[in-house]
């Protein structure tokens, strides 16, 4: 790879901050595969990261380092070079909270209730302002010192808006826009007004390369630059023509990173937390999940498909415990509130239709605890993933590939992760409860060869793009 400087931009950025005690700065680096994939290439280019300042004290580290360049503030990085953007705190609320999280998010997922919601008032309109100046603040940065030629990553839908603007300014970039999400069929994406659709499908279409993470999702994408924008597709190449450019679409289907996941797995904190579990549920079969409290998680669902098991089949008493780890997610949305609580009400109804004096039938757990999940990973016999739509799911990749003795994989059919996973895995329908808890008992039932081989296959496909290469992929694709 040559030496042309590499430009990211994410909103979550590769750092995060805390304040000790005694008003010191205490940062950690980031996981997931956008930091492993920069990591990678850092050495071998010129590479800068932009990102916002999430916290107050990602605020206070930002307002120390000389133009928010951290790596000039003396924190060390990896060699990293970080820019991080302090965004009005108002600006970022509308941006972040209530136009990408309360709006893009549900409309790409398609989680309205739409009787009552959304409603595009003039709040909303000034609330799109700030977005705007969200993506304004991400693309003056980036524009700030880059080169002639610079390669722009530009991630996720919270940042829609900056091919565009990048464009306008700076026609020699070669700029790339990857959506960790899924994207929304013209069907529901016209529920967004008129111009703040075209306003979003422009502002990707700035890019040279758009990145997807299914098939699925690229086509949704064409389908609304055909409907919505009147654009001529060629969908045996994947490429849009706009603005005397040829846009070209990519399906870039992140893997999981077993290197790094199994060294992590095999520390010590991860083995104590495998002994405590295996003391709490003794021989039981393990049914695990790990999700956060997000909506589209569907993770109600998946507990009523757990109750109907023990319902119907009550020769699994006794002989299974669900590992439920539903981690809470986006606190300022009040449908997240409602649904985390949700959740708790029907784990707890579970319990006391189900328990006995010697068994729990479900452990619960709401605290986020990196090394008690990955010992669950180690342990699981089944792995339930039933998301109503989801851009990818790593967990349905990881698991697998920690799995100490194989296990056998129930996936939803709206996982982004179902194309590559779909042959070896149980494939649900994730309105449908009784199929669920149907798939949940054949998985329970599976021979233990077949469980093995079928696990083995998993890992085959869930590794095949790991992150170095999901990301070096993407700037291939700017050559």
């Amino acid at each position: 790879m040559d030496k042309a400087q590499i430009l990211v931009a994410s909103n979550r950025g590769p750092v995060s901050f805390s304040l000790s005690e005694d008003g010191s700065l205490d940062y950690r680096r980031g996981g997931g595969g956008l930091v492993s994939g920069l990591s990678s290439v850092g050495s071998s280019a010129d590479t800068l990261w932009v990102c916002a300042a999430l916290s107050d004290a990602d605020r206070a580290a930002a307002a120390r380092a000389p133009e928010a360049r951290l790596d000039l503030a003396g924190f060390d990085l990896g060699g990293m070079r970080v820019r991080m953007l302090d965004i009005p705190p108002d600006t970022f609320a509308d941006a972040y909270t209530r136009v990408a999280n309360s709006t893009l998010w549900f409309v790409h997922h398609m989680l309205y209730d739409t009787p009552n919601k959304p409603r595009f008032d003039a709040a909303f309109r000034s609330e799109w302002e700030g977005f705007r100046s969200y993506n304004a603040a991400f693309a003056e940065a980036l524009l700030t010192g880059s080169a002639d030629n610079a390669r722009v990553a530009v991630q996720d839908y919270h940042l829609a808006l900056v091919p565009r603007m990048l464009r306008q300014r700076r026609p020699d970039l070669c700029i790339a826009h990857f959506s960790h999400t899924p994207w929304a069929p013209p069907e529901y994406f016209r529920m967004l007004p008129e111009e703040i659709r075209r306003e979003l499908l422009e502002g990707m279409l700035g890019a040279d390369h758009l990145g997807f993470l299914s098939r699925r999702w690229a086509d949704a994408f064409l389908r609304c630059c055909e409907t919505f924008l009147r654009l001529d597709v060629d969908w045996q190449q994947r490429t849009v023509e706009f603005g005397g450019r040829l846009v070209r679409l990519g399906v870039h289907a992140l893997g999981a990173d077993a290197e790094s996941l199994r060294e992590r797995a095999a520390a010590d904190d991860v083995e104590q937390w495998r002994t405590q579990l295996r003391e709490r549920v003794g021989d039981a079969k393990l049914l695990v999940r790990v999700d956060r409290t997000e909506l589209s998680k569907n993770i109600v669902r998946g507990l009523e498909a757990f109750r109907e098991l023990l319902r119907e089949h009550p020769e699994w008493h006794g002989r299974v415990t669900h590992l439920a780890f539903a981690y809470p997610s986006r606190g300022d949305v009040p449908e997240y509130r409602e649904y985390t609580e949700q959740v708790q009400r029907v784990a707890k109804e579970i319990n006391q239709e189900f328990a006995t004096s010697d068994w729990a039938p479900l452990i619960l757990e709401v605290q986020d605890d990196f090394a008690r999940s990955l010992a669950a990973y180690r342990m699981a016999d089944v792995l339930l993933i039933n998301p109503i739509r989801d851009g990818m799911n790593l967990v349905a990749k990881e698991v697998p590939v920690l799995s100490d003795d194989g296990c056998a994989l129930v996936l939803s059919s709206e996982a982004g992760a179902a194309d590559e996973l779909g042959d070896d895995a149980l494939v649900v329908n994730p309105y449908d409860v009784s199929e669920t808890a149907r798939a949940l008992r054949t998985a329970l039932e599976m021979p233990e060869d077949e469980r093995r081989a079928r696990c083995e296959r998993l890992v085959e496909n869930a590794t095949a793009l790991p992150p170095k290469r999901w990301f070096e992929e993407q700037l291939q694709a700017l050559k």
